[in-house]
């Protein structure tokens, strides 16, 4: 067993063990005093792992309940989760009972959001069954929804009790969310850890997954720790999701998951920094080879003038200006304000 300390405001470890979806019941008396849990999982995860869960928090004494939602980035709107606050309410689930997210980032979005709302407040636990949910998106508090007008435009900030990490569950992901996940790994390369980047290039990550997982988690980790309501330094890990979210609302959330589209953000980012000398030339090229090693896109048919648009909704937005990340070289990343005037020229190469 891993064990990665989160040192938040509300401190938390992440549990990196194969089985350990079995020991859901077990963390959770030990973590809590809940009498009720509420599992949130999707179509998809549902009939492979919410057995085991279910079973682990009923054989540890919490009476359970579970709420199935349509896979999907479509599901993750304001609708689903009125949905789940309806399973909370009719189950008379109080403050000191529990939700568990069960599933990949789009789950752990909206059962953490669920959490941090429902009576203004409540506890969760992440299981992540996916490698972008392990290695991304289960650490670090963030929780919310779509718009249609952008991604993740409404959410909180909201802690888990616990991470669960079981790469056992890796096994039964489709090749396609396989690959959305690397897109993430290979981001964490290319902000902080040149030599991680490197390991990227010359190993097959799939060789050695609990290694990634657990160098993933552990940067995120550091990061979220000095800056947990992404005031300054966690803004690092938009690395390519501006323009990536742009993407994936111009597809309308279906066609291109969201690593892939964050790897076109990658690359384009990248281009425009080259193109302004702030990134060493030839610096894009490494990153695209790298994300077509592992089966990530690189370029998109949309036009940057509609990409700039569809940009301008991001919430990173502020005063007439975005925060872009883009990067001094692999491994050394900063923040650079433009103006939402200028952005279209600044990514146009």
């Amino acid at each position: 067993m891993k064990k990665i300390h989160v040192s938040t405001g509300k401190p938390y470890d992440i549990i990196i063990e194969k089985g350990v979806i079995d020991c859901a019941g077990s963390f959770a008396v030990q973590l809590s005093t809940a009498q009720k849990a509420c599992v949130v999982t999707d179509t998809n995860v549902a009939p492979l792992y919410l057995d085991r869960v279910v079973k682990s928090l009923e054989s540890a004494g919490i009476n359970t309940v579970t709420h199935i939602f349509e896979a999907g980035e479509k599901s993750k709107h304001l609708g689903t989760i009125s949905e789940i606050y309806a399973t909370l309410a009719d189950f008379r689930m109080t403050r000191k009972d529990i939700i568990v997210a069960l599933g990949g980032g789009v789950c752990g979005d909206m059962a953490g959001f669920a959490a941090a709302s429902y009576l203004r407040g409540i506890d969760f636990i992440q299981i992540p069954t996916s490698l972008l949910a392990q290695v991304d998106s289960s650490v670090g508090g963030k929780t919310g929804v779509d718009l249609p007008q952008g991604k993740n435009l409404v959410g909180a900030f909201h802690q888990p009790l616990a991470v669960l990490i079981d790469p056992d569950t890796l096994g039964t992901l489709p090749g396609e969310f396989k690959t959305d996940g690397m897109g993430e790994v290979i981001k964490y390369g290319c902000i902080k850890d040149a030599g991680f980047f490197e390991k990227l290039q010359n190993e097959n990550a799939w060789d050695d997954i609990e290694s990634i997982i657990e160098t993933c988690v552990s940067i995120k980790r550091d990061v979220v720790s000095r800056d947990e309501k992404e005031a300054g330094e966690r803004m690092l890990l938009n690395f390519g999701h501006t323009l990536g979210h742009a993407i994936e609302k111009l597809n309308d959330f279906s066609g291109i998951t969201h690593g892939m589209a964050v790897a076109i953000g990658m690359v384009m980012i990248s281009l425009a920094g080259e193109k302004h000398k702030i990134t060493p030339a030839g610096t894009t090229e490494k990153i695209a080879a790298l994300c077509e090693k592992y089966g990530l896109p690189v370029s998109t048919r949309l036009s940057v003038h509609e990409i700039a648009e569809a940009a301008k909704g991001d919430k990173k937005t502020a005063g007439g200006s975005i925060n872009l990340v883009l990067l001094n070289s692999i491994g050394d990343s900063f923040i650079k304000k433009t103006a939402l005037d200028d952005l279209e020229d600044f990514i146009t190469v």
